[in-house]
C-alpha cells in the first residue's frame, strides 16, 4: 500500500471505529435497559446482570458494523472531497480504482470481522448466556422471596419476607406449609438465609416459631433459635438448555439433526439464518460501495454533497431493510435464500458502475481571443 493510499485509509480508519465504539454504546445502553429486571426482579449481583449484557453484545456489533462503515465512509469521504485532497488524488494521475481500494480494504476487512463474530463469537457467547439465564431462573433464593410479596414457589407453599439485605440475610421471614397429613405447619423467623448442608440447599431460620395443629384442633407452637427447612422438594428439574436459531454454530444452521421434532419443524428457519449469517458480512461492502459512489460518483461540488449523502442513507436504509425482508421470507420459502445474496451484491455492482463510470464533460469553448485566429 503507498504513502496517498495509507493516508486514505487511516483516514477512514479512525472515523470508522469512532462510529463503531459509538453505536456499539447506544447498543449497550439500549441492552443495558432492557436487561434491568435481572436486578429488580430477579435480585441477581451487578457482575451477573454485566456478564449477561456482554454477552449479548456479539450479535449486536454484527449488526452495527455496517453501519458504522457507512456513516464513517460518508464522513471522512466527504470531507477529503471538500477540501480536495481527493481532487489532488485525481491530478496527481491516480486512478478511481486507486483512490477507492483503501475503502475496500476497509469494507473487507469489517467483513471478516462480521463473519468471525457472527459464525464463531456469537453462537459461544449465546450459549454461554442461556445457561447463565438457567442459572438465574433456577436460583432458589430470587424464585421464593420476593420483599413484601406473597408467592407460591410450589404447591400448598406460601412464604413471605418483609426484606432481603444485598448480602442475602431474610428479614421477618413467614412460610406456610400444607404437609403430608393434610394440616398447615407455620414457621416464622426474624431472619434467615439460604445455605448449602450435605450438598443440598436448605433455609435456615433463626429466632423463630413452629406453629402446628393437632388431630385434636389444639395449636402445638414450638420456639427455636435455629430451624433448616428443606428445599430439595422445591428445586426444579435441571433440563438440558434448548439453544435458539442465534445460539447455534453455522454446521448446525446448515445440517440439522433431523432426528429431533424442533429441527425437523424449524429446518427452513435453520437455512434461513446461516444464509443471513454468511450474507450479512457482504453489507459491509455494499455499503461502503453505495457510500463511494455516492460521494466520488458524480460531479466536484464546493457547496457540499448533502444531497448525495442523504440518498446514499436512505438507499442504504431500504436495502438493509429488504434484507431481512428476504430473510423473514426465506424461513418458510428456502428460495428466497439466494435473495439474501443477490441483494448485496446487486448494489455492490449498481455502486461500482456509478463510481467508475466516466464523468461527461461539457464541450470546451475556444477563447474569445483565439477565434479570430482560428477563422
Amino acid at each position: 500500500m503507498r504513502l496517498i493510499e495509507r493516508y486514505l485509509f487511516h483516514q477512514l480508519l479512525g472515523p470508522a471505529l469512532l462510529a463503531t465504539a459509538a453505536l456499539s454504546g447506544v447498543a449497550l445502553l439500549t441492552q443495558t435497559l432492557s436487561g434491568l429486571d435481572i436486578l429488580v426482579s430477579d435480585r441477581q449481583s451487578p457482575l451477573v446482570f454485566a456478564e449477561i449484557t456482554l454477552l449479548a453484545m456479539p450479535q449486536l456489533v454484527v449488526m452495527i458494523l455496517p453501519v458504522a462503515v457507512l456513516v464513517a465512509a460518508l464522513i471522512a469521504l466527504n470531507r477529503l472531497h471538500t477540501e480536495q485532497e481527493i481532487v489532488i488524488c485525481f491530478a496527481g494521475g491516480m486512478s478511481r480504482w486507486r483512490v477507492a481500494s483503501p475503502a475496500f480494504r476497509l469494507a473487507i476487512l469489517a467483513a471478516l470481522i462480521s463473519l468471525a463474530l457472527s459464525l464463531w463469537v456469537q453462537p459461544l457467547c449465546y450459549r454461554a448466556m442461556r445457561g447463565l439465564l438457567r442459572d438465574v431462573r433456577s436460583d432458589l433464593a430470587a424464585t421464593m422471596v420476593k420483599p413484601g410479596q406473597f408467592t407460591h414457589p410450589a404447591q400448598g407453599l406460601t412464604v413471605y419476607a418483609r426484606a432481603v439485605d444485598e448480602d442475602g440475610l431474610i428479614h421477618d421471614l413467614f412460610i406456610d406449609q400444607t404437609n403430608g397429613k393434610g394440616r398447615d405447619v407455620t414457621v416464622t423467623a426474624q431472619e434467615g438465609r439460604l445455605e448449602t448442608r450435605g450438598g443440598y440447599p436448605v433455609l435456615m431460620m433463626r429466632h423463630g416459631a413452629n406453629q402446628e395443629f393437632s388431630k385434636a384442633g389444639v395449636l402445638n407452637s414450638l420456639a427455636f433459635d435455629e430451624y433448616a427447612f428443606d428445599l430439595r422438594t422445591l428445586m426444579p428439574a435441571r433440563e438440558p438448555v434448548h439453544y435458539k436459531l442465534s445460539d447455534r454454530y453455522l454446521h448446525e444452521l446448515f445440517f440439522p439433526d433431523l432426528t429431533r421434532a424442533w429441527e425437523r419443524s424449524n429446518r427452513k428457519k435453520l437455512l434461513a439464518e446461516g444464509h443471513a449469517r454468511l450474507a450479512g458480512a457482504l453489507y459491509d461492502i455494499a455499503f461502503m460501495a453505495m457510500a463511494l459512489a455516492g460521494v466520488l460518483g458524480g460531479p466536484f461540488s464546493r457547496l457540499g454533497y448533502g444531497q448525495r449523502i442523504g440518498a446514499t442513507a436512505l438507499a442504504a436504509l431500504v436495502l438493509r431493510t429488504l434484507g431481512f425482508a428476504a430473510q423473514a421470507a426465506a424461513g418458510g420459502a428456502p428460495a428466497f435464500n439466494l435473495l439474501q445474496y443477490l441483494l448485496p451484491l446487486a448494489a455492490t455492482a449498481a455502486s461500482a458502475v456509478i463510481l467508475f463510470a466516466p464523468l461527461r464533460r461539457a464541450p470546451s469553448l475556444p477563447a474569445p481571443g483565439l477565434a479570430g485566429l482560428t477563422a
